[in-house]
């Protein structure tokens, strides 16, 4: 396989661009489906594989460029592993307070035993629209639900994901201590390798 020297993030999440240039290291230039498109495709899948071959598909057709997609989520045992492929309109897209707000609702009275939750990440790198074989790398970061929100740093669920490990929430970890053991850091270390990247 050629050596990838620039790809497209095919996401409009700025936290997700940050996090992804991180990882992969200045070798690779990552640009922001938003220079090419503004139109965000249907996420019709059922499951983050689906999901993420569907949006790196279209930011591969749209920029001509290799694509990395990212389907990522939060997966709650108590709720069926809700709100999963949902997790970023889980509260009809009104923004992460929202869904924060509505997953604490989903889980009043429960006690800590019963709030298990991984963070789930499916990477997808296509080398073209075309690709039949993409590269499919996944990452799992488990964790508890917090009762309120703790933190400041990260996004989206952040601030209520417990880190048995670190004795923290997600959004208290700095963003180098979080790029190296969560759910995305786990299936960029997949991909890395696969890219022949050290």
């Amino acid at each position: 396989m050629q050596p990838i020297t620039e790809l497209v993030l095919a996401s409009h999440n700025a936290g997700k661009l940050k996090e992804l240039q991180a990882m992969l290291g200045k070798d690779i230039r990552v640009r922001p489906v938003s220079d090419f498109s503004a139109i965000e495709p249907e996420e019709t899948g059922l499951s983050f594989i689906e999901n993420a071959i569907l949006k790196a598909r279209h930011a591969a057709r749209v920029s001509g460029l290799p694509a990395l997609a990212d389907d990522s989520g939060l997966a709650v045992a108590a709720l069926g592993g809700a709100p999963g492929i949902y997790s970023a309109r889980y509260a009809d897209g009104q923004g992460d307070a929202a869904n924060n707000a509505k997953l604490l609702a989903a889980l009043q009275g429960l006690p800590d035993a019963e709030r298990d939750a991984q963070f789930v990440c499916t990477l997808a790198l296509l080398r073209h629209a075309e690709d039949p074989l993409p590269i499919l790398c996944e990452g799992l970061w488990h964790g508890r639900i917090l009762h309120a929100p703790r933190g400041e740093q990260g996004f989206g669920y952040d601030p209520l994901f417990w880190v048995p490990e670190r004795d923290c929430s997600s959004a208290e970890l700095p963003a180098a201590e979080k790029n190296r053991i969560s759910h995305r850091a786990k299936a960029m270390e997949i991909l890395r390798r696969r890219l022949g990247i050290a």
